[in-house]
């Protein structure tokens, strides 16, 4: 299991124009090889009457499902270098279709290179990249008199409070990243001088982008 990993929230698209053909660049997040495929084939009836639809996917945190086409274009002019372009921003669990509409002018080997490598990164600067990282939540019950202390703690870390449960009792779950956990135990152990009891509620993922944290169950 990855500590963190980037990939996407969301998908994007991009068009550039080379010489009068066009470029169009659709990525999408996937999370199975299957996944990968059937996007592929959607994006090939979309765009039925083009010249080329290459491709490339990345899939798995060891990136055990790893693909790419040149889809027609001359060997390793679109499909590699599409997959340069993924593999040196280090995303996961991320497949990209180019689209060609071929304008009539040959690009030379160099050009279709240039042209491929070009329309993926445009359609990533067009997508929403996340950096996710492994966390817990984190369950806390304690006394109304360790409250205050257990807010202080998770405000001073930025420790997003998923949940809270106010009756005789608190309970709060926290998210807390995984490397901080026992400094976070510790901390609420010694604030509340042993009065709070901690769980793990369960292992998950988060990220957090424009100031807004999002949950994923894995």
């Amino acid at each position: 299991m990855l500590e963190s990993y980037k990939t996407l929230l969301e998908g994007g698209t991009a068009e550039i124009v080379e010489k009068k053909s066009r470029f169009i660049a659709t990525v999408r997040l996937v999370e199975s090889e299957e996944e990968a495929l059937t996007f592929i084939e959607e994006m090939k009836k979309k765009y039925w009457d083009a010249r080329h639809n290459c491709y490339v996917y990345s899939v798995g945190m060891n990136r055990e499902y790893t693909r790419c086409s040149d889809d027609g274009e001359p060997s390793g002019t679109a499909g590699r270098p599409m997959l340069d372009v993924i593999l040196g921003e280090d995303i996961y669990n991320v497949a990209v279709v180019v689209t060609r509409y071929f304008g009539g002018i040959l690009l030379g080997t160099g050009g279709l290179v240039r042209a491929y490598s070009k329309a993926v990164q445009e359609g990533l600067k067009n997508s929403r990249i996340i950096q996710k990282k492994y966390g817990i939540s984190l369950e806390v019950t304690t006394d109304y008199t360790g409250i205050g202390k257990i807010q202080y703690i998770a405000g001073e870390r930025k420790l997003p409070v998923l949940d809270s449960e106010y009756t005789d009792k608190v309970v709060m779950k926290l998210l807390v990243p995984a490397d901080e956990t026992e400094a976070v135990r510790k901390a609420i152990t010694e604030g509340t001088n042993g009065r709070a009891r901690m769980q793990k509620e369960k292992d998950l993922y988060f990220a957090v982008l424009d100031g807004e944290v999002h949950i994923f169950e894995k």
